[in-house]
């Protein structure tokens, strides 16, 4: 290899621009190696493959000036120096928007991002080509009919880059928005210079053309009010059918206090559901009960959930969905087999209320007639069972599920307790008519059997001697409530039970108008 060679080689390669170019990119890389978040760093790693790139090519041109082909050396060199440059710009960019506007806490769109630096590529290309010698009035006089071509062919991508403008400009989309388009919905990701960024619930991610997007209606969902009272919430119509036997002004009443005293998730309660009649249809009324949902993201589930509450809390009602007519004309089962099923439910709720301590004085024939008063209660998960302080005369036995008693006290509430299946809530309100002194809550999906005051009224007159039994039981878990919140020991506990038995034998006997001989009162 001659000196020549090696002098040219060096001469080429060094040029004087060279050691600005090397040392602009290794401060640039250092800086950004050291503060680029995680996110970006295939971009650095992109950006750094290509700049090497390009001092390799460099340096293939210094080459080839030292073997004599100048010619293709020059056009070489030109090009490497060029992607030089786009390297530097890019390596600018990604440092002043996604390392210093981020520390000084400016949020800067993606796409200005990439406009700046596409204007940045062509400033840099036009000097390049100065430099070179290129007269750039010329090239302007000369290529306008090959403008118009190149404008008419990529109208569609200048379409995609001016409606991603616009969308930044008018904020009518941003980052973090619920929209659906062409029903499609989904988050918006990023909105870059050719297209909008949308992942979907089912983790799929949408690439919309900024150009349609514009074009066409969108929703962005999860937002109402005006400017000055804006709140991220969704409304939400939950539709349900139910006959002409059930005024609305009661399933309506029935429907908002579910979903309003269950505080379900994600479901806001201000503004509070409310159920309006839609319309009449063959044999039943059409309701739709609305509510807003806080967050768009798990929208089937949240209302499934408010489904099941709507649902359980008609069920305790007494109010059924509605079925078409024609199904339920056509539907019609024997004598024989409506007793079946009526006797192996009555068996049912006799062994369901067989082990209570409250009945456990009560004979087989009075524990038949005590079941066929029983009503189905069902209640999901988060429901309200009883207030603390509401009047209520009747009790729930719980057959499956578990429920928390909880004491609420100058606005504070606490946990007392957890009830597993088999557990009675409200004795006290049954048999004295005394206001609730705790409120339960369903932990669980929790089913129960309702009994109401002239299940046991029948009973307790017919014996009424079971209210003295009655009261044993009732004064001891009243003394274990107590227990319970004013954390009492055994002792004081004894003490507080026996003269509270006499007190609550006379709330019952006055309750049920039983005088103190044991006879019924007229």
């Amino acid at each position: 290899m001659s000196n020549d060679f090696l002098a040219t080689l060096a001469t080429r390669f060094w040029s004087p621009e060279q050691p600005w170019l090397l040392l602009g990119g290794f401060l640039l890389w250092t800086v950004l190696r050291q503060t680029l978040p995680e996110g970006s760093r295939y971009v650095l790693r992109q950006t750094l493959a290509f700049f090497a790139l390009c001092l390799l090519g460099e340096l293939g041109a210094a080459m080839m000036y030292g073997l004599g082909w100048g010619f293709v050396a020059s056009g070489l060199y030109e090009f490497s120096l060029l992607g030089l440059g786009v390297a530097l710009i890019r390596f600018t960019g990604l440092l002043v928007f996604r390392v210093l506007t981020p520390a000084m806490h400016v949020e800067t769109p993606r796409i200005l991002e990439d406009v700046a630096v596409i204007i940045g590529y062509c400033v840099w290309g036009l000097a390049r080509m100065r430099y070179a010698g290129v007269e750039l009035s010329q090239i302007v006089a000369t290529s306008a009919v090959i403008t118009a071509v190149v404008a008419f062919a990529m109208q569609d991508t200048l379409g995609n880059i001016l409606g991603g403008l616009a969308i930044h400009l008018d904020h009518s989309v941003e980052i973090g928005d619920w929209v659906i388009v062409d029903g499609v919905g989904g988050r918006v990701m990023d909105i870059r210079w050719r297209y909008t960024k949308i992942a979907t619930r089912n983790g799929e991610k949408v690439v919309m053309p900024n150009s349609q997007l514009m074009k066409n209606k969108f929703t962005v969902v999860g937002i109402y009010g005006g400017s000055a009272n804006q709140h991220n919430a969704w409304r939400r119509w939950i539709w349900f059918n139910v006959d002409f036997d059930h005024p609305p002004m009661t399933v309506i009443d029935v429907a908002e206090h579910a979903v309003r005293d269950a505080q379900i998730a994600n479901v806001a309660s201000e503004p509070g559901p409310n159920c309006v009649v839609m319309e009449f249809g063959p044999g039943y009324a059409r309701y739709a009960l609305r509510y807003w949902m806080i967050d768009p993201q798990p929208d089937d589930p949240t209302d499934s959930a408010v489904r099941q509450h709507i649902f359980a809390a008609l069920q305790r009602a007494g109010i059924g969905l509605a079925v078409p007519e024609e199904i339920r004309h056509l539907i019609k089962e024997n004598a024989a087999h409506e007793q079946a099923l009526a006797s192996r439910e009555l068996r049912r709720r006799i062994a369901a209320i067989r082990h209570i301590d409250l009945f456990s004085s009560l004979s087989e024939k009075e524990l038949e007639t005590l079941a066929r008063h029983l009503t189905h209660a069902p209640f999901v998960k988060g429901d309200v069972i009883t207030h603390q302080g509401a009047y209520a005369h009747w009790l729930y036995v719980l057959i499956a599920g578990e429920a928390e008693v909880w004491l609420e006290e100058e606005g504070e509430r606490s946990l007392l307790s957890t009830l597993p299946a088999g557990s009675v809530v409200g004795e006290m309100g049954l048999l004295t008519g005394e206001p609730r002194r705790a409120t339960v809550v369903a932990k669980t999906d929790v089913d129960c059997y309702r009994l109401d005051k002239a299940g046991l009224e029948e009973i307790m007159k017919s014996r009424p001697a079971i209210a003295e039994e009655m009261s044993h039981i009732l004064a001891s878990r009243d003394a274990e409530l107590e227990q319970l919140r004013l954390h009492l020991d055994k002792s004081a506990l004894a003490r507080r039970r026996a003269p509270h038995h006499e007190s609550i034998l006379e709330h019952i006997r006055e309750f049920f108008a039983l005088d103190s001989s044991g006879a019924t009162g007229d």
